[in-house]
């Protein structure tokens, strides 16, 4: 099994996390919402797997290319 990185594609506020460690989730499905310019934007999985680590906490700033988790695929 493969782990693979989550990153963001923008600079944000991490405004919700909706997965935890160990949760199983699908291709494109959220992972966290960041908050960016009153927008809040998904952060996905790039494929179907198991969260493995999130690296970040709600409230937390992110920057773009920032991974902030892992899921085993």
């Amino acid at each position: 099994m493969a782990i693979i990185d989550i990153k963001t594609e923008i600079t944000g506020n991490v405004w919700k996390i909706v997965q935890q460690v160990g949760s199983q989730v699908g291709e494109d499905e959220p992972i966290m919402i960041l908050e960016s310019m009153k927008m809040e934007i998904p952060v996905v999985a790039v494929e179907s797997g198991t969260v493995k680590e999130i690296l970040i906490q709600e409230g937390d700033t992110v920057t773009e290319g920032t991974v902030v988790a892992r899921i085993e695929v």
